[in-house]
């Protein structure tokens, strides 16, 4: 069974978007490079051209490439998916979205689209992983990320850290409650305007 994976980009105080959903700054990055993240003739990527316009350093096209290619399914919030109107079903990387939501998928949406709609995030997880099958599943910070990270159910955190300072906003780990101990990080790559950090997630005993 894949690795399930917390990411998000955010600021260096921990925020992936200021109060109105703004990301701000925060994606400059993937546009200050060279080095484009999906290589030519990528079969993976065909089918929809996610991230054929990005353009980054070496060094983190070196670091996001394998970590696209391993993920299979991404689990996310019902405001993120309204927010993209899910990406038009299409997602960013992967080839199945589990969405958290107490609301089914809106009537008529992309039905040939691999997206599922759970009530729960341990439930979510679970349809993520057997979707999934042996590649990761991506959570995406914020209040389902902290939920899912507070039940036990994260192995990594990944964070692709941006030098702002937003002082208020949505939160890497949402609303979350109580201490989680993560082990040192175990990936440190330094792009261009960014910095990419992994850390598992130490277990309670």
């Amino acid at each position: 069974m894949g690795t399930v994976i917390m990411h998000s980009v955010m600021s260096v105080d921990g925020f992936i978007a200021d109060e109105k959903d703004e990301v701000g700054p925060l994606h400059d990055w993937y546009f200050n490079g060279d080095t484009p993240i999906v290589v030519k003739d990528d079969q993976q990527y065909d089918h929809s051209g996610a991230g054929s316009g990005f353009r980054v350093s070496r060094a983190s096209a070196e670091y996001v490439r394998p970590m696209w290619r391993s993920i299979g399914t991404i689990v996310t919030g019902r405001h993120l998916f309204d927010l993209m109107n899910g990406w038009e079903g299409q997602p960013p990387t992967g080839d199945h979205v589990v969405v958290v939501s107490h609301r089914p998928k809106p009537e008529g949406w992309h039905p040939e689209a691999s997206y599922h709609f759970v009530g729960d995030v341990t439930a979510a997880i679970g349809k993520a992983r057997e979707l999934a099958g042996d590649r990761a599943v991506a959570v995406n910070a914020g209040d389902v990320g902290g939920q899912a990270l507070a039940a036990g159910l994260v192995d990594e955190v990944a964070m692709d850290v941006v030098p702002v300072v937003f002082g208020t906003g949505k939160r890497y780990f949402g609303a979350i409650d109580g201490r989680h101990l993560l082990e040192g990080p175990h990936v440190v790559v330094q792009g261009e305007g960014v910095l990419h950090l992994k850390y598992k997630v130490r277990r309670r005993p």
